[in-house]
């Protein structure tokens, strides 16, 4: 039942997926407008919901009609606004003072960890490799989310204040560009 050749599979594709190393412009920014996150929340709810997903996402969705491809176009446009924050340096999202438990839960979390790709990768995943292989593959994943988190606050020392701008505007691109992908990957079985 366990096979460390699928395990490694899963952990590489839901890695790329999940980019961590990647979306770390965006958690300095969530950071910086909420004045903190919580890397342990964050975790454990990213955790949960990708199991909970993976377990029941499909079905759940469609108790609300919704199918998979919705929910990417839905998180798309999610993944487009923040990426429109970080490019344009304005405020959508507004976050309440003392809001970082929300602010690691929302948006950081779900969309920008566990979300809409994260999640339709998770179905795909499920069609192609064992339950329980894909379930160790995401606890894999979980610590070096967790790490990333943690280490914010030096990864912002080390960047400075012109560095966090440079990279978060550049991120803000890819941001957009993967919102759009995503969206175009996913709009032609709404409208086909």
């Amino acid at each position: 039942m366990f096979s460390w050749t699928e395990i490694f599979s899963c952990f590489m594709v839901l890695f790329a997926v999940i980019d961590i190393i990647g979306s770390i412009p965006i958690i300095l920014d969530i950071k910086q407008k909420s004045g903190n996150i919580q890397p342990w929340t964050t975790t454990l709810v990213s955790l949960l919901l990708m199991v909970v997903f993976l377990i029941i996402g499909e079905k759940f969705l469609g108790l609300f009609g919704v199918d998979v491809h919705s929910f990417a176009v839905a998180g798309s446009f999610i993944l487009f606004f923040i990426a429109m924050e970080m490019i344009l340096g304005i405020k959508l999202f507004k976050q309440k003072q003392g809001s970082e438990k929300i602010a690691s839960i929302v948006p950081l979390a779900f969309p920008i960890i566990a979300g809409a790709g994260t999640f339709s990768t998770l179905i795909s995943l499920r069609a192609e490799y064992e339950l329980p292989n894909i379930l160790v593959a995401i606890a894999l994943n979980m610590p070096l989310i967790f790490l990333v988190l943690k280490l914010t606050g030096t990864i912002e020392r080390i960047l400075g204040a012109g560095g966090i701008a440079v990279v978060e505007k550049l991120f803000g691109i890819i941001l957009l560009a993967i919102s759009v992908k995503l969206f175009s990957s996913n709009i032609s079985y709404l409208v086909g």
